[in-house]
């Protein structure tokens, strides 16, 4: 009875060392090149990367979400900036890493639905290299002059002759908005691209553009002081920022352009993983100090999910691509 029992115990033991190896192996096989994700990501840190330098408004959105999303997430988060080329250098970068969960990039809707306006680039982020995570934030453009400009409505544009207006760069909402509105009005005009909004606003202050495409921050205080005068907003609707600023469609001209921020990872990112980092950021965008950030940068938020944000992007490419060549307005000769 010893010995059977005995052997009873050996095969058992046997059995079970057979069973957990084979449940390794069906763990290893169903993660993430790492072997951090599945059910256990994150384990590590997370590298949240921001495609501009520090102190612009991506930057302090995600700021505020790597520390909102500490605690829902369960580990720290960390904030890499990689600016340049209007956002490719960090997507490149990002997306051609591994897709564990562990590096992740707050992108601008402009790299996809502008950028291709104004650039023929065959190296260029396309939508397949990602996975959508989250919208995050909807950034509002205004068109302004300086107050003593004799232009002061949108219809005197089209008495000014060629007008001289400022961008933001390239390949910009900034540029899009004013360009299409312009276009719409038949308006000779000339694009004249600084590197950001602070050269811009810098620009038309000093006259020397006759008007610029701004973000509402970028423009609020000055508009407030009586030192610019907004012509018209491309959001849909008021803004309650700038109440007295009607919007180009109002006006006749229908033109709809944002900038629009969300969170992506390299494409093929697993389901449970994508869904711990979207659940996690629901968490940390109802934070105050998310919501402050937001406020006093005059930022809406992009409550969306990964398909309605890849949706947006395809949307938003192609009804900027029809209504240019519609109205035969060549953004690369802009640029």
């Amino acid at each position: 009875m010893k010995i059977l029992s005995r052997n009873r115990t050996v095969r058992s033991a046997a059995l079970f060392a057979a069973a957990a190896l084979a449940l390794s192996a069906c763990s290893v096989q169903g993660g993430s090149g790492d072997g951090d994700g599945g059910g256990d990501y994150p384990t590590r840190p997370v590298e949240f990367s921001v495609p501009t330098e520090p102190g612009g408004s991506t930057d302090l959105v995600t700021r505020a979400l790597a520390k909102s999303i500490e605690e829902p997430l369960g580990q720290s988060a960390v904030v890499l900036n990689k600016p340049g080329a209007n956002g490719k250098i960090a997507g490149k970068d990002v997306f051609s890493s591994n897709p564990d969960g562990y590096r992740v990039a707050v992108m601008p809707q402009s790299l996809f639905a502008v950028g291709p306006l104004v650039l023929d680039d065959p190296d260029a982020v396309q939508l397949e290299d990602m996975t959508f995570i989250k919208g995050l934030a909807v950034e509002d453009y205004v068109m302004v002059v300086p107050a003593d400009s004799p232009i002061k409505s949108v219809e005197d544009l089209k008495k000014a002759g060629n007008i001289k207006y400022g961008t933001t760069g390239a390949g910009t909402g900034s540029q899009l908005s004013q360009a299409l509105l312009l276009g719409l009005q038949k308006v000779k005009a000339t694009a004249v691209p600084f590197d950001g909004g602070g050269p811009t606003l810098t620009a038309v202050l000093g006259g020397k553009v006759d008007a610029a495409g701004l973000q509402i921050a970028e423009a609020f205080e000055q508009i407030k002081a009586g030192e610019l005068r907004g012509l018209a907003v491309f959001s849909k609707e008021r803004l309650d920022a700038l109440p007295d600023v009607p919007t180009a469609t109002e006006l006749g001209y229908d033109v709809t352009v944002d900038q629009r921020r969300f969170v992506a990872a390299p494409a093929g990112l697993p389901d449970d993983v994508r869904d711990k980092l979207s659940s996690a950021i629901d968490e940390a965008v109802q934070s105050k100090e998310y919501s402050d950030v937001l406020e006093s940068s005059y930022i809406g938020r992009w409550d969306a999910d990964g398909a309605e944000v890849e949706k947006q992007l395809r949307e938003s490419r192609d009804q900027f691509k029809t209504m240019t060549e519609e109205l035969g307005v060549d953004m690369k000769g802009q640029s």
